[in-house]
């Protein structure tokens, strides 16, 4: 039937987009590229446009699949003339006008599918059957009462469908009772495959006689113990069937009396048989007496072999291809050693559950749920030898159902445990990418579900952020944001909420920050600092809270104002009051302060008495972090690079003396270690150079080099190179020759220099800096 190894295929998920695909998708969303509106708003084929029916399959499929909300019946339009167009393969939903249903129908179908479809109106039933030469394959999926419960119409003339060719139909959730069969299928001689799953009543199934050359039956949850002895021998007419499914979602509906002996009765009477699914019965070989009591059974030989169900003894040495035994009664059926059947579904283990994956991903959406779940208990354990096709398999599933809660929660949750045991590093870029779109999908979809909430941070936690979402970028924000703003205050999930969206504020471009402050993520963020406020909670999301703030106004000027404008610097007010002693929220405060300090336009705002107290009490702390007295002075650094008459034009401000404060910034300069461990990151050094240049306050300079040194000392790895490339290196060879500065700033600045000799060497710096003076002069190349 299948080879357990190919069941799911990893390069399936990882390969190149055909580029024929990637050309329809442009099509589907330009629709204007191949047709155009008419007043009615009914798109037709532009002229001299011929689409062969390769690209008309494909159109139509992928059209609903990018366009889900669009109106049909403007689309079905284009394929009104059958000259230019061709159509072999359709799959309609809901009742569409007979109009509609005639232009595809008059494609001469080979396949059409209806779904979720309420009822098939007569002339959708006399549209096909005049059409009808090609036809091939007939399905009604989802279609609840599609079928007329009465068809006495149809006595007189002898059938329903008169579509000779058919082969393979599919009538599901069929509301007829068992007599009305013969009607239904009468001329259908040629039919190889039949599936009435869910269907109402198919008595002994005596209608065996219209349908002589099934090799396919599935009867999934139609319900058949009544009559079972009756049905077995009508089933066994059909001599060529090679697949039955008699299997039950309810275990109750699938309840044998005499199991072993029906089982049996049904292996030796269709000799062809190769695929059996019996899942969610008892035929498995466990009997129940009058009383609904379970009996034990036990092992059968069949020529000295042993067979662990023993009503499947006689293909001992025949084994079937296929045998499903998912939620089988008492599910110790699967767990047994001798089965004759190359594959099974069950729950056994892992190939079993895989197995029922793959069989039942198309055809039994109610039972893809407890399949996924039986997955995720699984993993939970790290009992994961298919890695791979595990992480295919809940892949698959959670694409082809996004709505259903019940699939796409285990799914995320197995989802978690794969991606952690397969690690990060093994991952292909284009799965991940497939792995945070299906996960988003689903989070989307579900997003007031705090259990999906939940498995798809954790499992976005296992990637690298936010490298890894860079194309889902926008769309995780927004949930994100939605995820922080609507759960409950204190709970896991707003928690994990916050912490991703702090990582997505980090190592970012500026549109990225700036679409974060688009979004409303300064007014979300400062809502959650504020009820905390109020209710005098000090908690985990507090502190991310202030360091997301601080990461998204990093060298973003319209994030500072939006700070500004939502009254953030009352919060950091009443925070610093409330919580004096919380260094790390201090260290986060005054380092979202420091990106508006550098705002020359924002400074004024700063500037108010409460405010100035606290970054001049700040500064003078010791044995706190370094990070708060280091960006306090920082602050005023920025706020007295604008000169004597910007700070005395301020009001109220009086009291804080230019010249006492600039004493006092030094004076706590000169207590740090130079060689002091830092948590923070510079992309650039642009604001502090600007610092640099204030040669009428050389206490700004001061701290601009002080830091210039400290990163170069302890991290030349990663600032050396930085501060050459944006013309520092330059800009201190100017400052030490300069007669403003005092001498302690002049050593600081020959500390930088050093440090970046030593990690570069002298003549490759000066080389640098000469090489690049020469290609940034004009433009133009340099002639050897």
């Amino acid at each position: 039937m299948f080879d357990l190894d190919n069941l799911f295929r990893l390069d399936h998920y990882v390969g190149p987009r055909p580029l024929s695909e990637l050309c329809l998708q442009v099509i589907c969303k330009n629709l204007d590229l191949i047709s155009v509106k008419d007043e009615y708003g009914n798109r037709h084929l532009l002229k001299d446009v011929v689409l062969p029916h390769e690209i008309c399959d494909k159109l139509f499929i992928e059209y609903f699949e990018i366009n889900p909300a669009a109106n049909p019946n403007n689309f079905f339009t284009i394929f009104q003339d059958t000259r230019y167009t061709k159509l072999k393969h359709v799959k309609v939903g809901p009742l569409i006008p007979d109009s509609l249903f005639r232009i595809l129908t008059s494609h001469k179908l080979a396949k059409l599918e209806f779904t979720c479809c309420p009822i098939i109106r007569k002339s959708y039933i006399e549209n096909i059957n005049r059409n009808a030469e090609n036809l091939y394959t007939l399905i009604f999926r989802k279609s609840v009462g599609s079928i007329p419960v009465t068809l006495t119409e149809y006595y007189e003339r002898g059938y329903v469908f008169k579509v000779p060719n058919l082969r393979i139909l599919t009538l599901e959730y069929a509301r007829i009772c068992a007599s009305k069969y013969k009607i239904l299928l009468n001329g259908l001689t040629n039919l190889t495959h039949l599936d009435l799953s869910y269907s109402f009543d198919v008595g002994t199934f005596d209608f065996y006689t219209e349908v002589p050359n099934l090799i396919s039956l599935v009867l999934y949850n139609v319900k058949i113990t009544s009559q079972a002895e009756a049905f077995v021998n009508n089933i066994c007419n059909l001599k060529k069937l090679r697949h039955l499914d008699i299997s039950q979602i309810h275990l109750q509906d699938g309840i044998f009396t005499n199991p072993t002996k029906l089982l049996s009765e049904i292996i030796n009477g269709l000799p062809q048989l190769t695929s059996l699914d019996i899942s969610g019965t008892n035929l498995a070989g466990t009997k129940v007496d009058d009383c609904g009591n379970q009996l034990s059974e036990s092992s059968e030989r069949y020529n000295n072999t042993v067979c662990d169900i023993p009503g499947l003894a006689s293909r001992i040495n025949r084994p079937l291809e296929f045998l499903g035994l998912y939620g089988v009664f008492t599910d110790t059926p699967c767990t047994q050693n001798n089965i004759p059947a190359k594959l099974i579904a069950g729950t056994a283990n892992e190939d079993q559950i895989l197995v029922a994956v793959h069989v039942y991903m198309n055809s039994k959406e109610d039972l893809m749920s407890n399949v996924i779940s039986d997955l995720y208990h699984m993993y939970r354990y790290e009992n994961c030898h298919r890695m791979d096709q595990a992480l295919c398999a809940v892949l698959e599933a959670m694409e082809k159902y996004p709505t259903q809660e019940d699939i796409q929660i285990p799914g995320s949750a197995a989802l978690f445990y794969i991606v952690k045991m397969k690690k990060n590093d093994k991952l292909d870029t284009k799965l991940k990418k497939r792995i945070v779109g299906t996960l988003l999908t689903g989070m989307s979809i579900h997003r007031d579900q705090q259990c999906m909430m939940r498995n798809g941070c954790l499992t976005l936690y296992q990637f690298r952020l936010p490298q890894d979402v860079r194309s889902h970028y926008e769309l995780l924000v927004k949930l994100l944001l939605y995820l922080v703003e609507r759960t409950a205050h204190e709970s896991y999930v707003q928690r994990i909420g916050i912490f991703l969206l702090n990582t997505l504020a980090c190592k970012v471009t500026g549109r990225e920050k700036r679409l974060l402050g688009n979004l409303g993520c300064i007014k979300i963020l400062l809502e959650l600092i504020r009820y905390r406020v109020e209710s005098e909670i000090y908690d985990y999301v507090m502190e991310i809270a202030w360091s997301t703030l601080w990461n998204v106004t990093d060298e973003t000027p319209i994030n500072c104002q939006r700070f500004f404008d939502e009254n953030g610097m009352l919060l950091f007010y009443r925070c610093v009051v409330q919580y004096s002693q919380k260094e790390e929220l201090l260290k986060n405060m005054l380092g979202l302060l420091g990106n508006l300090a550098e705002v020359r336009g924002l400074r004024v705002h700063l500037m108010h008495p409460p405010y100035m107290s606290v970054f001049t009490c700040l500064m003078r702390t010791v044995g706190l972090s370094i990070e708060i007295p280091y960006n306090a002075v920082g602050i005023l650094a920025h706020i007295a690079s604008d000169g004597v008459e910007a700070w005395k034009s301020l009001i109220g401000i009086e009291k804080f003396n230019r010249d006492d404060v600039l004493e006092l910034m030094a004076e706590a300069i000169e207590r740090w270690d130079i060689s002091s461990e830092r948590n923070i990151n510079y992309r650039s050094f642009e604001p502090l150079l600007r610092l640099v240049d204030v040669y009428h306050t050389p206490q700004c300079q001061h701290w601009a080099v002080w830091a210039l040194a400290n990163l170069t000392t302890v991290y030349p790895d990663k600032y050396c190179m930085l501060l050459i490339r944006e013309g520092g290196y330059e800009k201190l060879e100017t400052l030490i020759s300069h007669p403003r500065p005092y001498e302690r700033i002049k050593e600081l600045a020959r500390i930088v220099i050093e440090n970046c000799d030593n990690y570069t060497g002298k003549n490759f710096v000066k080389s640098f800096i000469n090489e690049d003076s020469i290609y940034s002069s004009d433009g133009s190349d340099v002639e050897n």
